[in-house]
């Protein structure tokens, strides 16, 4: 819980999801915590999809908000949704595999798919704009250098520190160093 927590941009995040859709905290964290995994999964795909891996999807990221994504889902004006809906299609594809997640998360949890489908893009939005962030976090010149750790972390060879490291740790869903074993439980194979 407490990674979903950070990712949502912490305690504040929640508050603002849980203040805009008219819901108790607990009821966000929950829906959210159910959610992120297939939001991460999509992630996963398009970093695996890109010709430059997990850079190409922090340029994705970039293009798509970058940072920002995570501070409209924070700031006290309605989030633009469609931004949201924006990220879900680039990592979903369709608006089937969105409302499917949405099913699966209300049997999960018990929360209404209908209000799942409208916490969706806010979760989509705020872990772009984190992974957007914790990449920019990177140290400079740390490039080629900081890519191939990543790419280590990705394929299991070892921890990597900051920036891409971040996000590469943050697509690890179960923690054991390797998150290609979580995009291909996420596609069903």
């Amino acid at each position: 819980m407490q990674r979903t927590i950070e990712v949502l941009g912490g305690a504040d995040g929640i508050a603002a999801m849980a203040r805009e859709l008219g819901v108790d905290a607990g009821v966000v964290e929950k829906g959210a915590a159910a959610l992120l995994p297939a939001v991460l999964g999509g992630f996963k795909q398009q970093a695996a999809a890109q010709p430059d891996g997990l850079a190409g999807l922090v340029g994705m990221l970039g293009q798509m908000g970058g940072g920002g994504l995570l501070d409209a889902v924070l700031g006290k004006d309605p989030t633009p949704v469609q931004q949201g809906d924006a990220v879900l299609g680039q990592i979903f594809g369709s608006k089937d595999v969105s409302r499917t997640v949405a099913q699966q998360a209300a049997g999960q949890t018990g929360i209404g798919a209908d209000l799942l489908k409208q916490m969706l893009p806010m979760v989509a939005m705020a872990a772009a704009g984190f992974m957007a962030k914790q990449a920019s976090a990177s140290p400079a010149g740390g490039g080629g250098g900081l890519l191939g750790a990543v790419i280590g972390a990705l394929t299991g060879g070892g921890q990597s520190g900051g920036g891409l490291g971040n996000v590469a740790r943050l697509l690890d869903m179960d923690g054991d160093g390797n998150p290609l074993d979580d995009i291909l439980r996420m596609v069903g194979r």
